[in-house]
């Protein structure tokens, strides 16, 4: 049961958020998109990094990462944010993030590839299709990104991380790495079929948890893990795997272990 709970902190808390001041940097701003796969529209938050310029020949990597509302202000956040912002300052980290902002209600949907019988679930494939098929062709229009999978990242945590995961084995020609922060393997079995029937995955990635998530999630993380190494070579250094002493599923977990994994993952 400790493990179903976590999965509900990240639902919508408007007066909690509402009471919040801004903390957004003056690199991060905001637009709304079409969402035609999902039938609704999308608020999408943008950082540029310092120095960005429309008119430079510069071209820069680009990191995708769900649940927008918590990762650069503490006003739309439900409990802390992460600091993604800052963060990337402080490293004078030359990427774009392009953060999604969930759905509400159907952030369990969107962000699940499968259903679970308790929670329903099971439409991450049209929300990758939206990111792959119109949120980043509009990106690469628009601004100046690397459009090769290795220079192409994707990053959640919780049912973020599942879905994070999921992207990989969908779309590897898009996604060349992946940060993958508690990932919710426990909402279905399926996860583990799909990486055991894909023939090769060959993206970079970064695994994190706490040991203080709930019963299962270390056991969880180290046996996707341990699937990973049937499908590469461990000499060639793909996967990166760390376990928070104390790390409880939250914010902060997420938000301390972020530049490391960027740093690891290359950009």
């Amino acid at each position: 049961m400790i493990r179903r709970f976590f999965f509900f902190i990240f639902l919508w808390v408007t007066a909690i958020a509402g009471a919040q001041n801004s903390t957004s940097s003056k690199n991060v701003s905001t637009f709304t998109i079409e969402a035609p796969q999902l039938k609704t529209t999308k608020k999408i938050w943008l950082y540029l990094p310092d120095g960005y310029s429309a008119t430079a020949k510069k071209r820069y990597s680009v990191i995708y990462m769900h649940d927008a509302q918590n990762l650069f202000d503490a006003k739309t956040s439900y409990a802390g944010e992460w600091n993604v912002d800052e963060k990337l300052d402080s490293l004078k980290a030359p990427v774009i993030v392009v953060g999604i902002e969930h759905g509400n209600d159907n952030r369990i949907s969107e962000l699940t590839p499968y259903k679970n019988e308790k929670y329903g679930g099971g439409n991450a494939d049209n929300y990758l299709d939206f990111i792959v098929k119109t949120l980043k062709p509009y990106i690469d229009q628009h601004y100046k990104t690397k459009t090769k999978a290795k220079n192409t990242l994707i990053m959640g945590s919780s049912l973020g991380g599942l879905v994070s995961y999921y992207a990989i084995l969908k779309y590897p020609e898009t996604f060349g790495k992946a940060g993958i922060f508690s990932p919710s393997f426990w909402f279905s079995n399926d996860i583990y079929t799909l990486t055991t029937q894909t023939p090769k995955i060959k993206t970079k990635i970064y695994f994190l948890c706490g040991d203080k998530e709930s019963d299962d999630m270390v056991t969880d993380m180290t046996k996707m893990e341990r699937l990973l190494d049937t499908k590469r070579c461990y000499c060639l250094h793909l996967t990166k795997s760390k376990i928070v002493k104390g790390g409880e599923h939250n914010e902060k977990l997420w938000r301390d272990g972020f530049a490391k994994a960027i740093i690891w993952l290359g950009y």
